[in-house]
């Protein structure tokens, strides 16, 4: 009996990248640079903090694992950007949205996304066009960061147009125009040697700024849903079992750096934005969480024709860590109370208001 399911994987592999274009397009619609901006200093240097500790954290990893430099940048891309799914939903179900660190967190996750934007567009031409020389280098980087500020200017200038333009058609047409400027801005790009999931990341950061930012995510979820489960589907199919036995010391390893590393930011972020100990904990163990990001990076070192090893290696890292993420966020409080015997953090005392003699009188007073 032929129990096949699909004789060709090629099917698979391309709605898995139709998954990644969706997943970075509807990244993109759900972040505003404008309310980066907006949302001040403390925002801006805690997601540096963040980026810096954990890339610093990918680097040494990988020249511990003794890879080459491709390897040891798309190892690092992949241990820096946090699951802002997961992340969200953690928030969501501990009831931790109004917590003064709350505000703090995503806005690490919002500079995760920026991140990964013009990494993996400085990466992915590195990686892709198999440039070897400093000046081939530079160049890859160059027209990687070129197409990225190209794409932004020109929707920028061209938006009051864009939005007269889709306010005039129908749903159906709607979601025809903008499939197709998506696959046309991936394709341009990929043209260049950048990850044609740059181009969605860019085209869906455009959108963000337009008026019709509600109804493309509206109209565009149950897209991303289905493409994106086909993307972990046909990850997972890529995937030789009999290696995974060879990238279970490098992801446990990589997820015990990260779950340090991500505790260390954390703490920093959150102390130099003057929060408490208990509060910079809550930071440190909630931005542990790593999902389909690590994977989009993962897949970009297995389109360079880097170690087969980078696939399994972000499987596990990834399921370790989206596991024990939640894990880790929901018993902050006795992780913290652990922590705090050891490194005798004390909770900050109350500041007792001093009382004037003519207020003491006033209060003895019935």
């Amino acid at each position: 009996i032929d129990l096949t399911f699909a004789g060709e994987f090629a099917i698979f592999e391309f709605m898995g990248r139709l998954g990644v274009l969706f997943l970075l397009f509807y990244l993109g619609l759900e972040f505003s640079i404008g309310r980066l901006v907006k949302s001040g200093k403390k925002i801006l240097v805690a997601g540096t903090i963040h980026v810096g500790i954990s890339l610093l954290c990918g680097f040494g990893f990988g020249m511990l694992m003794g890879w080459q430099l491709k390897e040891i940048l798309v190892a690092a891309g992949a241990m820096t950007v946090t699951s802002s799914a997961i992340i969200a939903k953690v928030l969501v179900d501990l009831k931790r949205t109004a917590n003064p660190e709350t505000e703090l967190i995503l806005g690490i996750v919002m500079a995760d996304d920026i991140f990964l934007a013009v990494y993996l567009s400085i990466v992915s031409g590195y990686v892709l066009s198999g440039a070897t020389a400093p000046g081939e280098v530079l160049l890859s980087a160059g027209k990687a960061l070129g197409f990225m500020a190209g794409v932004l200017v020109l929707s920028r200038l061209a938006m009051p147009w864009i939005n007269r333009f889709l306010d005039r058609l129908s749903d159906e047409l709607f979601i025809l125009v903008v499939f197709g400027a998506l696959f046309l801005i991936a394709g341009f790009g990929e043209s260049l040697h950048v990850a044609e999931a740059i181009g969605a990341l860019l085209f869906g950061l455009a959108l963000a700024e337009s008026d019709h930012r509600e109804r493309v995510e509206h109209l565009i979820l149950p897209f991303r849903d289905f493409f994106g489960a086909l993307f972990f589907f046909s990850f997972g199919l890529s995937i030789d079992p009999v290696g995974l036995g060879g990238a279970v010391v490098p992801a446990v390893i990589a997820a015990a750096v990260s779950m340090v590393g991500n505790f260390a930011a954390g703490m920093l972020a959150g102390r130099t934005s003057g929060l408490s100990h208990k509060a910079s904990a809550n930071i440190g163990l909630t931005i542990v969480a790593r999902g389909e990001f690590s994977i989009v990076m993962a897949n970009l070192g297995v389109a360079g024709g880097l170690l087969p090893v980078l696939q399994p290696f972000a499987a596990l890292y990834v399921l370790i860590l989206a596991v024990l993420g939640p894990v880790l966020a929901k018993h902050s409080t006795a992780i913290y109370d652990l922590l705090s015997r050891v490194f005798r953090w004390q909770r900050p005392k109350p500041r007792r208001r001093k009382i004037t003699i003519p207020e003491a009188a006033q209060e003895a007073q019935p």
